[in-house]
């Protein structure tokens, strides 16, 4: 929902750094030590330590950012790179949730599942259509990311939102899940109804 308003400002904002590290560091490099940072997170999550990893989740999705701009600005866009940075986001989207949990409640650890469960749901539903978009040449000549995807109520910059939270107020853990986990149900939704008009 946010992600198509905010690309520019987000380009904006780390173009200065992407032209600094560009020059030293391959864009799956940044991807891979923004998936450690991640793990890191998660870990100090687990420690219960929770100020700790909202800094790492902040960082985190920081050398998220900059491994694509880093791609746009030294031209070393691939198919394989973005595929390897879609791959590590939902490694730390599935790693943080559980992370969250593994010494919490069985109603904090079914919370976890459901909103993990719509995470993969949600990850066919768009990317399986990304693929039909391409193969059928639909997809924006002007796109910055390395597939054309149809916008959803929940995309990246509402999970940063989301998992901020989930460190910040880790009491409300499991309505936060449930929250998250049920507009993640109206994304797939969105992107379904939108599949049935445009297929």
């Amino acid at each position: 929902m946010l992600d198509n308003p905010l690309r520019e400002i987000k380009e904006q904002i780390l173009t200065p750094a992407a032209k600094r590290v560009g020059k030293y560091m391959h864009p799956t490099t940044l991807s891979l030590i923004g998936f450690s940072v991640g793990v890191g997170a998660g870990l100090a999550a687990w420690g219960e330590y929770y100020a700790l990893g909202f800094l790492l989740w902040i960082i985190n999705r920081f050398i998220d950012g900059l491994d694509g701009t880093v791609a746009r600005m030294y031209h070393k866009q691939s198919d394989f790179g973005g595929y390897v940075d879609i791959l590590l986001d939902f490694g730390i989207y599935a790693w943080i949730p559980v992370s969250l949990v593994l010494d919490n409640t069985s109603e904090a650890m079914l919370a976890a599942l459901f909103l993990l469960s719509t995470f993969y749901i949600n990850a066919a539903s768009w990317s399986f259509l990304a693929a039909i978009i391409e193969k059928r040449g639909l997809s924006n000549p002007d796109k910055k990311t390395s597939i054309t995807m149809p916008t959803g109520l929940i995309e990246g910059a509402e999970t940063v939102i989301f998992y901020g939270m989930f460190f910040l107020l880790p009491g409300k853990i499991v309505i936060l899940f449930s929250i998250m986990g049920g507009l993640v149900i109206l994304t797939i939704l969105q992107r379904l109804i939108w599949a049935g008009q445009h297929l």
